[in-house]
C-alpha cells in the first residue's frame, strides 16, 4: 500500500529535478525577450537591412561579422524617438560605427544623422561611445575581444549613449544646428570602416518611444 510518506518521497526528487530546468528556461526567455523591444537582426539572415557598396556583412554563427573595405548596412525601417541596443565586440585595431537618423546611400560616408563610434584600439583617437564629430571620448570602458552592450537613446533633442550600464554621452542638440549631422528621422546603419577592421554585432533590438 502506498503511504503518504512514500508518496512524498517519490514526488520530491521529481520536483527537484524539474525546478532547475523550469527556472533555466524562464531565465533564458527573459534574457532574450525584453519588454517593448523588437529585434532588428534575427540571427539567420539580413532581412530588413540594405547593404551599400557591396559591403562585406556576413552571418557567422548567428553573429553579424563586419569587415572592410568601407561600406554601410542600413535598416529599411526609419525611427524618430527610440532606445536602441546592440551587443558589440571589436577585434584589436578595428573601427566601426552605429549610425542613427541616417538615410541609405549607394556610396560614401553617410551624410545625414549621427554616428555612435565603435573603436577601442584603432588609430582614430575618438573612441567607443563618442557622438562622432560632436562629443568626443578619448577613453572608453569598452574592451577589445569582449562583448559590451551599446545603447543609444533619442528622445526629442536629447541623445544618451551608454556602454553597458555606464552613460558616456548625455547631449542635448541645439535646435538651430545646420548641415546633415543632426537629429531628424531615419534609419540605423552599421559601418564597415576599413579592410583591417573586423567587428561583430549581435542581439540588435529597438524600442520606439513616444514622439
Amino acid at each position: 500500500m502506498l503511504t503518504m510518506r512514500n508518496l512524498l518521497l517519490h514526488l520530491i526528487p521529481v520536483a527537484l529535478i524539474s525546478l532547475p530546468v523550469t527556472m533555466a528556461m524562464a531565465g533564458e526567455k527573459s534574457k532574450d525577450v525584453e519588454k517593448g523591444f523588437t529585434k532588428l537582426f534575427n540571427g539567420k539572415d539580413l532581412s530588413g537591412w540594405k547593404i551599400a557598396e557591396n559591403g562585406k556583412f556576413e552571418i557567422v554563427d548567428g553573429l553579424i561579422r563586419v569587415s572592410g573595405p568601407r561600406a554601410h548596412m542600413f535598416t529599411e525601417k526609419e525611427y524618430v524617438n527610440f532606445e536602441f541596443r546592440a551587443e558589440v565586440k571589436t577585434t584589436p585595431g578595428s573601427n566601426s560605427g552605429i549610425y542613427f537618423h541616417t538615410k541609405f546611400q549607394e556610396s560614401g560616408w553617410p551624410e545625414l544623422g549621427h554616428e555612435a563610434q565603435v573603436n577601442v584600439t584603432h588609430g582614430d583617437p575618438v573612441k567607443t561611445g563618442s557622438l562622432y564629430n560632436v562629443k568626443k571620448l578619448f577613453k572608453t570602458p569598452a574592451k577589445d575581444n569582449e562583448w559590451w552592450t551599446q545603447t543609444v537613446i533619442v528622445k526629442g533633442q536629447r541623445i544618451i549613449i551608454k556602454i553597458n550600464d555606464e552613460t558616456v554621452i548625455d547631449y542635448v542638440e541645439p535646435k538651430d544646428v545646420k548641415g546633415g549631422r543632426k537629429l531628424s528621422k531615419g534609419s540605423f546603419a552599421l559601418q564597415a570602416h576599413d579592410p583591417k577592421s573586423v567587428v561583430f554585432y549581435r542581439n540588435i533590438r529597438v524600442k520606439t518611444l513616444p514622439e
